[in-house]
């Protein structure tokens, strides 16, 4: 059966750092690419960083960029996201999604070509 999940999420002060893990079943990172986004309380799901089947290509939000780093593991098939410098903006529920692409492939999904999602786990910069 196929399944996402994440985890690594908790309380931080701002400027504290945190990483995330994207466990996948079913979905062979060879295969997909993967997108992890947000949703804040009261607003709707951003996509943060993406990286792609390859592992050679990544995308990140201007919002993060030079803050978060993604990065996979092929063999345990998870993929992570390292959150450093964090902000109380940075607040939010993460979720990391896959979304089927050609093999081995540099490409990165649109938004909207992402359709599976986790149960996400909850971040919050805070003092």
């Amino acid at each position: 059966q196929s399944q996402v999940v994440e985890s690594g999420g908790g309380l931080v002060e701002p400027g504290g750092s945190l990483r995330l893990s994207c466990a996948l079943f079913g979905f062979p990172l060879n295969s997909y690419a993967i997108g992890w986004f947000r949703q804040a309380p009261g607003k709707g799901r951003e996509g943060v960083a993406y990286i792609s089947s390859d592992g050679t290509n990544t995308r990140y939000d201007e919002s993060v960029k030079d803050r978060f780093t993604v990065s996979r593991d092929i063999a345990k098939n998870t993929v992570y996201l390292e959150m450093n410098n964090l902000k109380p903006a940075d607040t939010a529920v993460y979720l990391c999604s896959p979304a089927a692409v050609r093999f081995r492939s540099s490409y990165l999904p649109q938004n909207g070509e992402f359709h599976e999602w986790g149960g996400g786990t909850r971040v919050t910069v805070s003092s």
